[in-house]
């Protein structure tokens, strides 16, 4: 894909792997990024750093768990900035506990976000790109939405809705002339992740590196973007190895977050 000379829409630009990604593509000489996340400090902060790259810079503050609100905003920055070349959609949220401790409240959020909200906004673009036979979509998984992690059991759910969502558009739309590309980092160092108790030997990647390695996938045409060693090494294990795999999952598992008891009905 060229980027010099075009117009993104980045979700969950305000912080980690979506700002990272949004900086990148100005760096590399995109015309207009188009930030969105719930923040709008954050996302001021964000278009403050791109417009120092050279890159005009847009942000739209909105909960993407809200259609109506999403749809408004979509429709207003397509006829003010003109045709979106790029879809990022990068926003999600992630809570770590047993499964047997999940709350309910957390568990409608990562799916309100992460999956329907990424749903949502896609449909709304995607139908514009259709329209003019152009576009590419990335959405942002995560290697758990190839390997379940325990502990993650909600995240991980929506990171393989993710893959799958993925790949169906991207046979769907191909017609249209639209790429559809899964992003597959490892686990990242972002401010989500501080209170994580980690698994053993992850060693995580930088939202730098995850930045990179999308525009090195998207100059290739790639249709899944892997980041991190770890990440390839454990889609070989799945690959050629599930037995290995399992066991190195179920051995680095947060030992804290592994619960004992009795739960009534």
């Amino acid at each position: 894909m060229n980027l010099k000379g075009k117009v993104a829409l980045v979700t969950g630009a305000s912080r980690g792997i979506g700002r990272a990604i949004a900086l990148e593509l100005a760096q590399q000489g995109m015309k207009r990024l188009i930030l969105v996340a719930r923040d709008r400090q954050k996302l001021a902060e964000a278009a403050k750093e791109i417009e120092a790259r050279g890159a005009q810079a847009t942000i739209m503050a909105v909960d993407l768990t809200k259609p109506i609100f999403v749809n408004v905003a979509a429709a207003q920055l397509w006829r003010s900035y003109g045709p979106i070349h790029l879809l990022v959609n990068c926003a999600g949220v992630a809570y770590q506990n047993s499964f047997l401790r999940s709350k309910l409240p957390q568990v409608q959020e990562e799916l309100s976000l992460n999956f329907l909200g990424t749903y949502t906004l896609t449909q709304i673009i995607a139908r514009r790109m259709a329209s003019r036979k152009e576009g590419t979509i990335v959405n942002v998984s995560s290697l758990m939405g190839k390997v379940a992690a325990p502990t993650m059991a909600t995240y991980s759910a929506t990171k393989f809705a993710i893959v799958g969502f993925t790949q169906a558009l991207r046979h769907e739309l191909a017609s249209y002339n639209i790429r559809v590309i899964a992003l597959l980092p490892t686990l990242t160092d972002t401010d989500m992740i501080q209170k994580f108790e980690l698994f053993r030997w992850v060693i995580p990647v930088t939202p730098q590196q995850v930045a990179r390695a999308l525009i090195s996938g998207l100059h290739r045409d790639s249709p899944e973007i892997l980041v991190g060693w770890q990440s390839h090494l454990a889609a070989w294990c799945l690959r050629f190895a599930p037995w290995l795999l399992d066991a190195i999952v179920q051995i680095s598992s947060p030992q804290k977050l592994q619960v004992t008891g009795t739960f009534g009905a």
